[in-house]
């Protein structure tokens, strides 16, 4: 991957897509560590970055639908990667807890943490995306 001029626009997109079990968060979080590495995140922004995949991509495996797929999106530029991860969900009421312990912590993990909840048809569920952002370097390390 190379570097963007003076940071803006993408390095690069690289998309998972894998039915949404636990037994592929691994996998998943092990392409996040990799591209964060690939552009010099410090090592306290990786383990951040890591941990808030893992969490991310947990909390939508547990609200998944049977049979469906999760999808990460991992966009990186220069010192910077977006995460939008998203599932189906059969059932829309109240999928994120926005106010719980779990997901401060998700918050204090990320940069930026934005969840959207996507109605689908009337009687069949919707889709619940969560979108991160982690910055290269830990706040109060530069």
């Amino acid at each position: 991957m190379g570097r963007a001029a003076g940071g803006a626009g993408p390095i690069g997109v690289t998309e998972v897509h894998t039915t949404a079990r636990a037994l592929a968060i691994p996998a998943i979080r092990a392409v996040a560590v990799d591209l964060a590495a690939r552009v010099d995140f410090d090592l306290d922004s990786i383990d951040d970055l890591r941990m808030a995949v893992d969490d991310t991509c947990a909390r939508l495996v547990r609200l998944a639908a049977s049979n469906a797929t999760l999808s990460c999106s991992f966009a990186v530029q220069f010192e910077r990667i977006e995460l939008t991860a998203e599932v189906e969900v059969e059932d829309m009421m109240d999928p994120l807890p926005r106010g719980s312990f779990g997901w401060w912590v998700l918050q204090c993990l990320a940069d930026e943490v934005t969840a959207l909840v996507l109605p689908g048809e009337p009687g069949h569920g919707g889709r619940v995306c969560i979108i991160l952002i982690k910055n290269a370097l830990t706040p109060g390390l530069a």
